[in-house]
């Protein structure tokens, strides 16, 4: 009960302050971002963050968060009207919103996909306000050991959800990202560690010239690479009443809502995959599984439901054990400790106002984006008449005045043009940056917690393996890399095959 009334308390100090304009505008912002095919979530988080040093603590928060759920809501505008996902995590809307576009029923698929952010999104802040607070409790268990095998779990799980197709892609990029993170001084000793007599390196590389290097500077110079594309002619409808249809289709929003947070909650899984498996779930138990993929409702309410869900689900980690659920919720846990935040286990009892503070953020851009959605539907549309090749210069200036305005160091702005360079070159070839990301944000964790065990333990790396949470986790490492082998999923596949005949 203590819990609901701080809720509350924070939901009208919001709703009763200046604060509630900051959620307009940057929601909006959010959206606008997400609305342009290639400017992704995680890239609106992390230019936006550059701007928000001035900020208060809590205004700055509520500002990322904003333009967060904003920007996954904003990508499946345009996966309904060009077939172009705005965000990764808005693939699957595009299956079935472009062919109902296609049919003539724009303004229903959109209020169709609003109506469905709102409530997933609304399912998601409940598990946030339930579940946090419980893990955070199991959490005050973990040792440095438990923590060392959750960041490898987070590292190797997102490598081989980003790369379906060759795991070993993702594991690459994200050790690449571990090894990004150890260059610079270690906290113990403060040993220097490949520097290679290069005092700037001393500090390491910035964590946010990184992000936004390898996804800001990496679009810059991979957009010239993109096609032309045409925009559907929108036909409006009727807005509200497609929106409303939505709650006949209240199993499919719940069950997606349901999974998709539990999604954000895995580290390193995020939004795509809260889409994708809420999508596979609804085809699943629909009586026209054919529909789907031709202009299913059914199949858009469920994708877009599942990944605004998967958005407070990914702050659930973040919160309570300071690892990201998602690339985008790792540029908001650096956001965090840039304006002086501690995520943690010990959250709920050093700063329970703030966590309830951040559930209340999550309502109002909840909110936000269900107004703005129906409201400006068709305003909207300009937005997507934009050419990205006139953005261009704007977000490279953005990417360089951040990286800048950290520390004040040229330095790091040529390490965000050298990871900017590297983020083209992986997705050139066809490695995800997101493991990448992932692994520069829990290098630091991983390394820490892996010195401290083996302090603790004398040097005995046994006990890695012998504690029970240590061991299942573990487990669950070893046994994700053996599945991923190809012999392995030959065999699977082979047995599978046979079961069925």
């Amino acid at each position: 009960m203590d819990g609901l009334s701080q809720f509350l308390d924070a939901i009208l100090a919001i709703g009763l302050s200046a604060d509630i304009v900051t959620v307009v505008w940057a929601t909006l912002l959010g959206i606008v971002v997400g609305m342009i095919p290639g400017l992704t979530a995680t890239l609106g988080v992390a230019l936006v963050t550059t701007l928000t040093f001035t900020m208060a603590q809590n205004t700055a928060i509520l500002v990322l968060i904003c333009v967060y759920i904003g920007a996954i809501y904003g990508g499946g505008r345009t996966a309904i009207l060009l077939n172009i996902p705005g965000t990764p995590a808005n693939a699957a809307s595009a299956l079935d919103g472009f062919p109902l576009a296609k049919q003539g029923r724009a303004g229903d698929a959109m209020a169709v996909a609003t109506t469905g952010s709102f409530l997933g999104s609304m399912i998601g802040m409940l598990g946030l306000a339930v579940l946090a607070p419980w893990l955070a409790e199991f959490a005050l268990d973990f040792t440095s050991f438990e923590f060392f095998w959750l960041a490898v779990f987070g590292v190797v799980l997102c490598g081989q959800l980003t790369a379906m197709d060759d795991p070993l892609k993702g594991w690459i990029a994200g050790f690449f990202g571990l090894l990004v993170a150890l260059v610079g001084q270690e906290s113990l000793h403060a040993y220097s560690r490949y520097t290679y007599g290069f005092t700037d390196l001393e500090a390491g590389f910035g964590l946010l010239p990184v992000l936004v290097g390898a996804f800001g500077c990496a679009e810059v110079f991979s957009v010239m690479r993109s096609e032309a594309t045409q925009l559907v002619r929108a036909k409006m409808g009727n807005v509200i009443g497609a929106a409303l249809s939505v709650f006949s289709y209240t199993r499919t929003w719940v069950r997606s809502g349901v999974i998709g947070t539990f999604m954000g909650v895995v580290p390193g899984v995020g939004e795509d995959m809260g889409a994708w498996v809420s999508y596979a779930a609804a085809k699943r138990a629909s009586k026209t599984p054919e529909d789907f993929g031709n202009g299913s409702v059914d199949g858009l309410l469920a994708a877009e439901a599942g990944n605004n869900a998967a958005v407070p689900g990914a702050l659930i980690p973040v919160l309570t054990l300071a690892i990201p659920g998602s690339a985008p919720a790792a540029v908001l846990l650096a956001a965090m400790v840039i304006h002086g935040l501690r995520p943690g286990p010990l959250i709920m009892i050093t700063q329970p106002d703030f966590f309830y503070s951040v559930v209340a953020m999550v309502f109002w851009a909840s909110c936000a984006i269900l107004v703005l959605g129906l409201a400006l539907t068709r305003p909207l549309l300009w937005v997507l008449k934009v050419r990205r090749e006139w953005l261009i210069g704007i977000i490279f200036v953005l990417c360089a005045v951040g990286s800048f305005a950290i520390a004040g160091r040229l330095f790091d702005v040529w390490v965000m043009i050298l990871f900017g360079l590297i983020g083209f070159v992986m997705r050139e070839t066809g490695f995800p940056v997101a493991p990448m990301i992932l692994g520069v944000v829990l290098g630091p964790i991983l390394d820490a917690n892996f010195r401290r065990s083996l302090s603790l333990s004398r040097g005995d790396p046994v006990d890695f393996v012998t504690r029970p949470v240590s061991a299942v986790i573990a487990a669950m490492v070893l046994l994700m890399i053996v599945l991923a082998l190809p012999p392995v999923r030959r065999g699977i596949g082979r047995m599978l095959g046979r079961s069925h005949g």
